[in-house]
């Protein structure tokens, strides 16, 4: 995972959008200069989204299913042609099956624990879930014991804040609905979205550019 993160710092949450809706929203952001995105499957049509949207998207899309709790939902999802998959808890099961069959995971972690479990089974890049609850400096306490490891924070992040989270040692934040103006999303104004994403996206780029020379 970590050289996708490394291509790609933002990854873009798509949850609850409609079939209607899901490729105009997904290709405004991609027209934004997104190029990884999640489809969480917790709502009923998510996985034929995916489908769909490997389909209909440039061939330079990378989609990941999130919200994969359990081996029976990792299978759909990769049928499917998820490129990935992201969890957000750390579950020995999907653990195994995605080491045992080279899948690109993303697990979710939050304590001491769930990291090293996941170093048994070798993933060292890690989502850091729920990431706005949590102390913004926490991935330095947990790279203290856990050296090798890299993470990616989801939930609570912002266009507002998602910088403060590279400077801390963040390598990647995944934006959900914090991403576009609600309004905007609800009255389809797709170039408006294109528009504010891509200002916050090129900002975000040339400072994260600033920070590596520094």
């Amino acid at each position: 995972m970590k050289d996708i993160i490394d291509k790609n710092p933002v990854i873009a949450i798509i949850r609850n959008i409609s079939d209607s809706d899901i490729l105009p929203y997904m290709m405004s952001l991609y027209h934004a200069g997104l190029r990884c995105f999640e489809i969480s499957i917790s709502h009923g049509n998510a996985i034929e989204q995916i489908h769909n949207m490997k389909q209909a998207m440039p061939k330079d899309t990378l989609i990941g299913a999130g919200t994969v709790l359990d081996v029976q939902a990792a299978e759909k999802v990769l049928a499917v042609g998820a490129d990935f998959i992201l969890s957000p808890s750390t579950n020995a099961a999907v653990l195994e099956y995605c080491k045992e069959n080279m899948v690109r995971l993303l697990p979710g972690v939050m304590t001491p624990t769930d990291v090293s479990v996941c170093q048994e089974y070798g993933f060292s890049t890690l989502k850091l879930f729920p990431a706005g609850e949590l102390p913004m400096n926490y991935n330095k306490s947990l790279k203290g014991p856990f050296p090798g490891t890299s993470y990616v924070a989801v939930g609570g992040v912002t266009p507002q804040n998602a910088i403060d989270y590279f400077s801390h040692g963040y390598c990647g934040v995944g934006i959900g609905s914090a991403l576009v103006n609600k309004k905007d999303l609800k009255e389809k104004n797709w170039d408006k979205i294109t528009e504010d994403v891509k200002q916050f996206y090129q900002k975000l780029c040339g400072q994260l550019k600033e920070e590596k020379v520094s």
